[in-house]
C-alpha cells in the first residue's frame, strides 16, 4: 500500500504536465499560428485565443504544386514549394549513399583484418565530433573555387553523406559484430561472393540498425542549415535556409513562415514512423512463440 501511495504522488503527475506542456506547447503554438491571418498574428489581446481558421498559409506555400490557384494569390511564388521538394530530394539522396557506403565500411572494419584496423575504427568516430562550422570555411573554398560543386546537389549531397558517414559506421559496427560468422560461411560455400554476402546475409538481418542510422541521417540531413545556407543559390536551397532568408526587417509573414514550418516536421516524422516499424520487426524476427 505504501508503495502504491509513493507511485500515485501528485508531484509526479505535475511534474509530467509541466513537461508535456513545455515539449507540445510550441509545437502547437506553431500549429495555431499557420491557421491565422497577419492581422490574427499581431493580435496580443485575451480574444487572439480565438480566430477563424484559415488554409490561406498553406495556400501560399504549395501554390506552384496545387491543383487549383488560389484567388487569394496575386502572384504564386515557386520557392517554399521548390525548397520542400529540393529537402526532400537531398535528405532521401544522402541517406541512401550514406547507408550503402557506411554498411560496406562497417563490415570491412568487422570481417577483414588489416593493419590500423582498430586506429581506423576509431578514427571514424573522432571525425563525428567535429563541429560542422570548424569545416564551413574550408568547405566553401573548396567547393566554391577549386570544384566549382556550390549551388548544386551532389555537392550538398557529398558534404551531408561524409559528414554523416562515420556515425553510421560507427552504429552498424555492433550489429554486424552479432552476426553469426556461421551464415557467411555457408552462404560462401554455396557460392555466394563478398557484396552477395554483405546485401544478401548481412544487411537483412541488421535491419534494425540499418533503420536505426537511417533516421539519424535523415534527420540532421533535413535540419542541416550552416553547411546549406553557405552552398546552395535560390534554386537548390532547402527549407531552413529559405525560412530563415524569408526573415526580413522589412516583411516578416509569420502564418507563411510557420505553415513551412508544419510542412518542414511532416516528412521526417512519417520517415521515422516507417523506419521505426524495421526497428520492431528486426527485434521480434528471432522470438519464438512459447
Amino acid at each position: 500500500m505504501a508503495m502504491q501511495n509513493k507511485n500515485t504522488n501528485p508531484t509526479f503527475y505535475l511534474l509530467m504536465i509541466c513537461l508535456i506542456v513545455m515539449s507540445l506547447g510550441p509545437i502547437l503554438l506553431m500549429l495555431a499560428t499557420s491557421f491565422k491571418t497577419n492581422v490574427d498574428v499581431y493580435d496580443v489581446s485575451v480574444g487572439s485565443f480565438f480566430f477563424t481558421p484559415t488554409i490561406r498559409n498553406y495556400e501560399s506555400v504549395l501554390c506552384n504544386v496545387l491543383w487549383y490557384e488560389p484567388s487569394h494569390v496575386d502572384y504564386c511564388d515557386p520557392t517554399f514549394g521548390r525548397a520542400l521538394g529540393n529537402s526532400l530530394f537531398i535528405a532521401i539522396i544522402s541517406t541512401g549513399i550514406t547507408l550503402v557506403l557506411g554498411t560496406m565500411a562497417a563490415y570491412a572494419l568487422v570481417r577483414f583484418k588489416f593493419i590500423g584496423q582498430s586506429t581506423v575504427s576509431m578514427t571514424t568516430l573522432l571525425m563525428r565530433m567535429v563541429p560542422p562550422a570548424v569545416l564551413l570555411v574550408p568547405v566553401f573554398g573548396i567547393w566554391t573555387f577549386q570544384f566549382g560543386l556550390d549551388g548544386t546537389y551532389a555537392g550538398i549531397i557529398l558534404i551531408y553523406t561524409a559528414m554523416n558517414l562515420p556515425f553510421v559506421i560507427w552504429i552498424l559496427q555492433s550489429f554486424i559484430v552479432q552476426v553469426p560468422i556461421q551464415l557467411e560461411e555457408a552462404a560462401k560455400m554455396d557460392g555466394a561472393g563478398s557484396m552477395q554476402i554483405l546485401f544478401l546475409v548481412v544487411m537483412p538481418i541488421i535491419k534494425p540498425g540499418l533503420a536505426a542510422a537511417a533516421i539519424f541521417t535523415f534527420r540532421i540531413v533535413w535540419n542541416e542549415f550552416l553547411l546549406g545556407n553557405a552552398l546552395l543559390d535560390r534554386n537548390t536551397r532547402t527549407v531552413p535556409v529559405t525560412i530563415v532568408n524569408s526573415i526580413t526587417e522589412y516583411d516578416i509573414d509569420w502564418g507563411v513562415i510557420m505553415a513551412t514550418g508544419m510542412l518542414l516536421a511532416i516528412p521526417p516524422l512519417i520517415f521515422t514512423f516507417l523506419a521505426s516499424k524495421q526497428i520492431i520487426t528486426g527485434m521480434t524476427a528471432g522470438a519464438v512463440k512459447g
